[in-house]
């Protein structure tokens, strides 16, 4: 009989970043105060899961949100850096016309390839990266299921890798919400099924950057 194993990646919840920063990988970007009511209803969502193991990566951010799934299910939070954000020119700037830095002639060179994208960690390499440790993951918690916590780039690129669609899109068109959950169901090695749920829907009062 071959063992069922679900693998959930879980964004972070809502950063405190009243500049509007692009903040990617640099340190010190904490949960905001309803990020972290957002980490504890992923808490809660997951309550009747059999969650056996639980990965994060090591931006601030993400920890937090996973503290309250460890203290949940008394489980140890292990730090894989492939979780991380994705790597970014724009990283600490703001992204945009007027005064953000695409008004900057220096900057327009990074935006002339969107399919790779010539503005960051490339997403064949993301892609890679995600999938190694999802693997990771569905190994530690056979039979089980798994909680990794990162990003919403990153989370996004797995789930268009795992559906076997196009890695280049618009990132108004992510389904990646805060503190969002994307499932990914194991048949034993075999991936069945993808599943999203949303269960800190209504706590986010605006748009958070995107990629963040």
């Amino acid at each position: 009989m071959t063992d069922t194993t679900i693998v959930h990646l879980l964004r972070h919840g809502e950063v405190h970043n009243p500049g509007g920063i692009l903040y990617g990988r640099l340190p010190g970007y904490r949960l905001s105060e309803d990020g972290v009511l957002m980490a504890k209803a992923a808490a809660k969502h997951f309550a009747e899961h059999d969650v056996t193991a639980l990965f994060s990566s090591p931006m601030q951010r993400a920890l937090e949100t996973a503290a309250p799934l460890a203290e949940a299910f008394d489980l140890p939070v292990t730090v894989d850096d492939r979780l991380i954000e994705a790597d970014n020119h724009f990283e600490g700037m703001t992204f945009g016309v007027g005064k953000g830095s695409l008004r900057r002639p220096e900057h327009w060179r990074y935006l002339v390839n969107p399919f790779k994208p010539s503005w960051g960690e490339p997403y064949t390499e993301l892609a890679a990266r995600m999938r190694a440790v999802v693997i990771r993951a569905r190994d530690a918690a056979r039979g089980h299921q798994a909680v990794c916590v990162s990003h919403q780039l990153p989370i996004w690129i797995l789930r268009l890798h795992a559906e076997r669609r196009r890695l280049w899109h618009h990132p108004v068109k992510r389904e990646c919400g805060l503190a969002s959950v994307t499932s990914l169901t194991f048949e034993g090695s075999k991936l069945v099924g993808v599943g999203y749920d949303e269960p800190a829907a209504g706590l986010a009062k605006g748009p958070s950057v995107a990629g963040a």
